[in-house]
């Protein structure tokens, strides 16, 4: 490990104070407030990132170089996404990360404070309680899925019904089954303009949902078998927007379904 590096990541006080710092110069006072830290605790690391060139102190402030500024530019996303996998590591571990596509994966650093929704085996095969509440909290709602239950298709009508915007991306074999079981509210729900209903030929290893207060996402097992028990969820901007980004990413791949159900 180069020296610059250590200096960077190894000790958590220096890393919180340069990424504090991006926000603007800080007074020493200002410093020891925000990041509930001792003067002896913190002035030698302070020392330590002014030898380094990464901080320099101007009149009474403390403020990031240029070199900095660089660091800390490339240090917030990678300290973001060690983050995210430490805080749900065995989700990650356990589950088929790759199904995601390349450039989205490499964000998963911006489903911050993420949390496990997770369903006793008695109800592993029902949708969860607080999953159905924060969707009906929601005035817009975007998702794929290459799974389908029983519940979802009259779940989905009845909040487009209500004039809530419902985008769905299904798989072939997914769309396959909602026409065949559920014809009747399909063509229904294909006449309401704020819903829209698109056809992905790839096959779409994960499922998840977006709204404009929730993000929530399961994944297969390594073993290849869904996991109905677990889902990662977040209600953080950013994790708002990877899930609008994913969304946007697929919806580019697909179809629409027509009004008559062909697409």
């Amino acid at each position: 490990m180069s020296d610059l590096l250590s200096i960077v990541t190894t000790s958590e006080k220096r890393k919180r104070l340069l990424i504090l710092l991006e926000e603007g110069p800080l007074l020493w006072e200002e410093i020891k407030t925000q990041l509930n830290v001792t003067a002896s605790g913190m002035l030698p690391q302070i020392k330590i990132l002014e030898n380094e060139g990464l901080i320099v102190k101007e009149g009474r402030q403390y403020m990031l170089t240029d070199i900095g500024r660089i660091i800390v530019y490339h240090l917030k996303p990678f300290d973001s996404t060690l983050s995210v996998i430490e805080q749900q590591k065995k989700f990650w571990q356990d589950h088929d990360c790759e199904a995601l596509p390349q450039s989205l994966l490499m964000r998963i650093g911006e489903i911050k404070n993420p949390q496990i929704l997770e369903a006793g085996i008695e109800e592993s095969f029902e949708p969860h309680n607080q999953f159905l509440d924060m969707i009906l909290r929601s005035t817009s709602i975007a998702g794929i899925s290459p799974i389908v239950h029983p519940i979802y298709p009259r779940f989905f009508l009845a909040l487009a019904k209500e004039g809530r915007s419902v985008r769905l991306i299904l798989t072939k074999k997914a769309y396959g089954k909602i026409k065949k079981e559920f014809y009747d509210m399909l063509i229904e729900g294909l006449k309401y303009r704020n819903a829209t209903l698109l056809i992905c030929d790839d096959d779409l290893r994960f499922a998840f949902i977006v709204t404009d207060i929730y993000f929530s996402m399961g994944l297969f097992m390594k073993s290849g078998v869904f996991d109905s028990t677990k889902d990662i969820v977040s209600n953080a901007p950013s994790a708002l927007q990877f899930g609008e980004d994913l969304f946007s990413y697929y919806q580019k791949k697909s179809r629409p379904v027509n009004p008559d159900g062909s697409y």
